[in-house]
């Protein structure tokens, strides 16, 4: 069967539209929450500079040669031997796939590292987290793309997938860089190299695979093929089904309540995923230890609650320099389901880390 060939796509100056709710989503806050006063402020700055100073990129080419083996699949002659990735392409019977890089660029990075050496930790933070939001973006921006390119020839493109990713060992990043970077005729418009950690730099870039299946009856009937759920890309006109975020509602945490509730009042249902004696990761006598001595609980008037942690670690680097974080968190009350109001952190008094 004869496949289309996909001309290559080079773009150095998309277009960036981040969806607020998108941002917002990504630096923690509920989709409920009102942006005001210093927030509101860090973001708008953080956007401002960069459209002015930003450069985003999208490259992606097609493939030349795909095949599904026994053990993985052959792009371009080379094998990746990911289990998910091979799952994945062989339900949908795809017939192609579609390599793509993208990059906030290396201004981004460069001045975030600027805000953190001028004492300005929030700054930083917002940039850092826009820098993701503008990689999300991109990469949705290039499944876009690639939708209408596969509708005008009766295909359908596939989730993406990338390094580092559930089933994907991160050590194939540099494998898939070499192969995207076969190109025809140009290169990146900025240097992209992998770290011996796998990381990309500049870190606010991505790697990634698109299939491509002319069998849409497979991607129709098998939603987990089908990208449309986490594309956040508005009124698309190749959408197949709703946007949903697959991000679990940090401040529903009636989840978490202990089942022993249930036990000692049978009108109490409810499906918990913790109970009191859950095995954590953590030691059951150093948690007891840090619920005595580093965490205050407080309840107000309005039946809200007052949480306050005090966090006490080091630093991966510089020596393993001491840090101290007070974490400040204002719950609901029980009959809200214990809703985060309000969080924040900061250096505890007297801290220099």
């Amino acid at each position: 069967m004869n496949i289309a060939v996909m001309n290559e796509i080079m773009d150095t100056s998309p277009a960036i539209n981040v969806l607020e709710s998108e941002y917002k989503r990504l630096l923690g806050y509920p989709g409920d929450y009102i942006l005001q006063d210093q927030v509101r402020d860090l973001m708008d700055a953080t956007i401002q500079w960069y459209a002015a100073n930003g450069k985003p990129w999208i490259y992606a080419r097609q493939a030349e040669s795909f095949k599904i083996s026994d053990e993985g699949v052959i792009v371009d002659e080379t094998q990746f031997t990911s289990k998910r990735i091979h799952d994945q392409l062989r339900d949908a019977e795809a017939q192609s796939v579609v390599m793509v890089a993208v990059s906030a660029g290396k201004s981004l990075e460069e001045r975030a590292r600027q805000l953190w050496k001028e004492e300005k930790p929030d700054e930083y933070f917002f940039m850092e987290v826009y820098g993701s939001a503008v990689v999300e973006f991109l990469i949705t921006n290039a499944g876009a793309r690639l939708c209408e390119w596969g509708d005008g020839h009766h295909m359908a493109v596939l989730p993406h997938y990338s390094p580092g990713y559930p089933g994907w060992d991160i050590s194939d990043q540099k494998i898939l860089l070499k192969l995207i970077r076969q190109m025809k005729g140009h290169d990146f418009p900025e240097e992209v190299r992998v770290l011996e950690s796998g990381m990309l730099q500049p870190k606010k870039s991505l790697l990634a695979l698109f299939g491509m299946t002319s069998h849409l009856e497979k991607v129709q009937r098998l939603t987990t093929l089908v990208p449309c759920e986490s594309c956040s890309m508005p009124s698309c006109q190749y959408r197949r089904v709703p946007y949903r975020h697959p991000q679990m509602q940090i401040e529903d945490v009636r989840r978490l309540q202990t089942r022993r509730r249930e036990e000692s009042d049978p009108g109490v249902k409810n499906n918990s995923a913790l109970d009191l004696d859950a095995k954590y990761s953590f030691n059951h006598r150093a948690l007891d230890k840090w619920s005595r001595e580093r965490l205050q609980l407080k309840v107000v008037d309005d039946h809200s609650i007052q949480a306050q942690f005090r966090y006490e670690g080091t630093t991966c680097s510089n020596m393993g320099r001491s840090l101290e974080f007070d974490y400040h968190i204002k719950l609901g009350s029980s009959e809200s389901g214990y809703k985060i109001i309000d969080a924040h952190c900061a250096p505890a008094p007297g801290d220099t880390g």
